[in-house]
């Protein structure tokens, strides 16, 4: 592209050239024509000299022809006098005789067969090789016209005079132009240097380039433009700085929010999706920009919203369901965004996962339908075996002997039941303050096998205990001993007799592991990730008979979480269990 200061230079000169020969041609033409005009009043005038001073109808010719001569003495011009007929009578310059017949001359002729007052004519003469002026007036005697006399007047210094006018006009103009040109370069580039700088700063502010800056600070209406576009990037950058700064705020909170936020144009397709959303549909968010939020969506419910929404440009909550890639409940909220004049742009669908909560509510109705089955069988049986002995069993000792044992067994079972329920729920709670000692946890194992011993016995079980190598943990005493004894009572419970149980300790770094296995009845695979729930037993039967209240296992997993440990079962039905609690040696925070 052409400079400015180059296009700005060519205007103005061209302009300056057109006017400055427009004037000196004006001018050559005013000063020739003044010229031609000053000698034409010279002849005029020498030719009425020349009539008052000759009288055609008394001199003869000789005469008349010195009189011409001596007039001619004194001036420059030629005299020529003419009759009517068109005779030379007389000639300054040449033999009268000898001249032509001058009647078809035009100063003559228009004058003669004109009858005008005087006549001119500008003509090339042939005889001298240059331009001649001749002006004609009338002799007159009363009211006849005798003749004409005629001066004329080489125009050959006239010419050479208007040459050298126009030599000297034209070296003006070139130097005018010459000056014109230096002066219109250097307003040019002076007009030029900040209007491209101004440019280039406003090209960059287009790129993003908000440091952009005009450097030069002209003078005038200039000036102020280049400090209004320095104002103006100023702002720029302020306010572009507040816009990343918003996003990234933005983007810092949908990033990080655990919901999923779905931004939808009005044609359906998605403009942004933040990182949850990315997770609910199994995809990275950046993939799913420009695409349809049917080729993307792995729930036909939600297409099915964000179509109704799109249509209806309502607010819309549901709840939907998504099977991809995992089984999901969501809470779906969708608005419309509108634009400022009111039209409709496209839809925001923010997602809940209430998965969690939804599976909180089956537990919570599940275990209060847990409880009161649980809390249903012994009060039952209190209620039954109490009404018989009302009844009148009561007067049979030996039955009322057995009818008391039941109702005291149950009572029993009745009062772990609700002690185990308290209890879990303190620790839930956090209602019990933890007592951070340092704990031998192979003397609390000892101490556990010997609370057992009488049942370990009676089945003819083979319990196999770690050396007397102490193990140190911090943690509260009581807890580990309850986890350690829930977890061999259960080894007890649900191993054969004759079969074995053995306890093992091992010490890392920063943890120990104990290690409680059994060759029992073992787990099954579909029942494995529900064993710490509350009530929930592999062996129905079996654990209400052994009066186990189903709330074991969950009370082990909430105090080694406590102790911020960690438990893992491993099991093969009809082989036998292995539970292994990790506890670390040092508790930072309890």
């Amino acid at each position: 592209m052409q400079k400015l200061w180059l296009r700005i230079t060519f205007s103005f000169l061209l302009l300056m050239s057109i006017a400055l020969l427009v004037s000196g041609f004006f001018i050559a033409d005013k000063v020739k024509d003044t010229y031609m005009d000053l000698k034409k009043d010279q002849l005029y005038e020498m030719a009425q000299l020349t009539v008052r001073a000759i009288n055609t109808g008394t001199d003869s010719e000789v005469r008349l022809q010195e009189q011409v001569k001596e007039l001619s003495k004194t001036i420059t011009s030629r005299i020529t006098v003419i009759d009517r007929d068109g005779h030379v009578l007389a000639d300054s310059e040449d033999n009268p005789s000898a001249m032509e017949n001058h009647a078809d001359r035009p100063e003559v002729r228009q004058i003669i067969k004109s009858g005008k007052d005087s006549g001119i004519s500008i003509r090339y003469s042939k005889t001298l090789g240059y331009n001649m002026m001749y002006v004609t007036i009338p002799m007159i005697e009363g009211d006849q016209v005798k003749g004409v006399v005629r001066t004329s007047l080489s125009l050959e210094k006239v010419e050479q005079a208007i040459e050298h006018l126009t030599a000297t006009l034209t070296f003006v103009l070139f130097t005018a132009m010459l000056l014109t040109t230096i002066v219109g370069v250097r307003m040019a580039k002076g007009i030029a240097k900040p209007i491209e700088e101004m440019i280039t700063v406003s090209e960059r502010l287009k790129d993003k380039d908000y440091s952009a800056r005009v450097r030069m600070q002209p003078k005038g209406e200039l000036g102020r433009l280049a400090n209004a576009i320095n104002v103006l990037a100023a702002s720029l950058k302020s306010q572009m700085e507040q816009i990343q700064e918003n996003e990234q705020q933005l983007m810092g909170v949908l990033t990080y929010m655990k919901s999923g936020v779905l931004l939808v144009d009005k044609d359906g397709r998605i403009l942004l999706a933040n990182r949850a959303m990315g997770d609910m549909l199994g995809l990275e968010p950046e993939t799913l920009k420009g695409k349809l939020h049917v080729e993307v969506g792995k729930s036909a419910d939600l297409s099915r919203l964000i179509d109704q929404c799109l249509l209806e440009g309502k607010e819309i909550r549901d709840e939907i369901q998504f099977y991809f890639p995992d089984e999901r409940i969501l809470d779906a909220h969708l608005a419309p965004y509108v634009g400022k004049r009111n039209e409709l742009k496209g839809i925001v669908a923010v997602l809940h996962d209430i998965t969690d909560i939804r599976r909180l509510e089956k537990m919570r109705s599940e275990f209060v339908a847990n409880v009161s089955h649980e809390l249903k069988t012994p009060i039952t049986s209190v209620k039954g075996f109490a009404e018989t002995l009302l009844d009148g069993a009561m007067d049979d000792e030996e039955l009322l002997h057995d009818f008391l044992n039941i109702i005291h067994k149950e009572s029993v079972r009745l009062h772990r039941l609700i002690n185990d329920i308290l209890h879990l729920s303190k620790i839930e709670q956090h209602l019990v303050t933890p007592i951070v000692e340092e704990v031998n946890v192979t003397e609390v194992i000892r101490n556990v096998a010997e609370t057992i011993r009488k049942e370990v016995k009676t089945k003819g079980l083979e319990l196999e205990l770690p050396d007397n190598t102490n193990v140190w943990v911090e943690g509260e005493r009581d807890r580990i001993q309850q986890i350690i004894l829930n977890l061999v009572s259960n080894a007890v419970v649900y191993t054969p007799e004759g079969g074995k149980i053995s306890v093992s300790v091992s010490e890392r770094e920063n943890e120990v592991d104990i290690r409680v296995q059994d060759n029992g009845i073992g787990i099954s695979k579909k029942d494995l990730p529900r064993i710490f729930e509350r009530f929930y037993r592999v062996d129905k039967a079996r654990a209400r008979d052994s009066g186990g209240t189903g709330l074991g296992l969950a009370i082990v997993k909430h105090l080694i979480e406590s102790h911020h440990g960690s438990i893992k079962v491993e099991s093969e039905e009809g082989e036998g269990t292995i539970f292994t609690v990790t506890l670390p040696k040092k508790q930072a925070n309890m």
